[in-house]
């Protein structure tokens, strides 16, 4: 069906630019900040991940993975349903974890998306799944916003990547 065909491309794409952002990465190169309040890699890349597994979820209706597991192992000093929106630059820079971590989970959710995606027909993208915006939200709506909020922050980590690698 061309558009799941279109969503798994969309989510493939965001798969390759987060494993080439931040592959060969340390930590030290994942937490540093071209200035001083500015995102890191590290916490862009979690962010976008957590944003993906939290909004999938929801419209899934299923568990975030962030739940079986990946909050003990990242260890953040958040609240377990944290995201990243609205996070302080203090918050952001607490935020430090291995490019191996980061990997494996950012690899667990998309697994999960594009399994899930797989087993949707034509008819369910025009379901509501957020009756409180106007227009409400349709199930392809949702998709595309994760898809559109994914790419720009991969995109600053590419930035940010090349500000440090250049150095």
């Amino acid at each position: 069906m061309l558009a799941n065909d279109l969503m798994i491309d969309s989510y493939e794409r965001i798969k390759h630019s987060v494993h080439t952002v931040i592959e060969d990465l340390s930590e030290d190169e994942l937490t540093k900040r071209p200035s001083e309040n500015a995102n890191t890699i590290a916490w862009l890349i979690w962010h976008l991940t957590r944003v993906q597994d939290d909004h999938i979820a929801g419209i899934a209706d299923r568990e975030q993975i962030w739940y079986q597991g990946w909050y003990e192992k990242f260890d953040l000093p958040f609240s377990k349903s944290a995201t990243g929106y609205g996070q302080s630059s203090d918050e952001v820079a607490k935020v430090k974890v291995s490019s191996k971590l980061l990997i494996e989970y950012f690899d667990n959710v998309h697994e999960s998306t594009i399994s899930w995606i797989k087993q949707l027909n034509e008819g369910d993208y025009s379901r509501i799944v957020d009756g409180s915006w106007k227009p409400p939200v349709t199930l392809a709506v949702r998709l595309v916003s994760v898809i559109a909020d994914s790419l720009q922050h991969v995109g600053q980590a590419a930035y940010v990547h090349g500000l440090i690698k250049k150095k």
